[in-house]
């Protein structure tokens, strides 16, 4: 599968949040006139839509960097997702997790990398397969 992942459950802990500044801000030549409005924001409010349901994983490897998903990044993973054709997704296979594509052509699934270096996997009744949740966000490192 070439991809490890490492899982992690959200905290529970209450936490205030962060300072969002909601004035936007400018990827041009800034506004002095643009008034400093800000105020608390948690990202689990923002990434986290079921907390029972939702996990974090970290990426190992290169499989799906077309669609974004590099090295060491962080994926929001949400169990209580149907799987759909074309929906990143966590998946179990043959004692492996790994995170595809899922390609859902008529009574076949295909677990469909990001990198033309990785062959699609084409699952069979041969394989020990479950779709284990759907990507919702990752964080990157910058």
């Amino acid at each position: 599968m070439n991809l490890n992942l490492t899982f992690f459950t959200p905290s529970s802990k209450v936490s205030s949040g962060a300072i969002l500044i909601n004035s936007g801000v400018s990827a041009g030549f800034p506004s002095p006139a643009d008034d400093f409005n800000q105020e608390r924001l948690s990202l689990d409010d923002v990434l986290v839509k079921n907390k029972e349901a939702t996990f974090f994983a970290r990426v190992s490897g290169q499989s799906m960097i077309n669609a974004g998903l590099d090295d060491n990044d962080l994926l929001v993973i949400d169990r209580s997702l149907e799987p759909e054709h074309n929906k990143i997704a966590i998946c179990f296979i043959d004692g492996e997790f790994t995170v595809k594509r899922l390609r859902v052509e008529k009574d076949n699934i295909w677990l469909q990398p990001e990198n033309p270096n990785y062959k699609a996997i084409k699952i069979t009744e041969d394989n020990d397969f479950i779709i284990w949740g759907i990507v919702t966000n990752v964080i990157k490192k910058v």
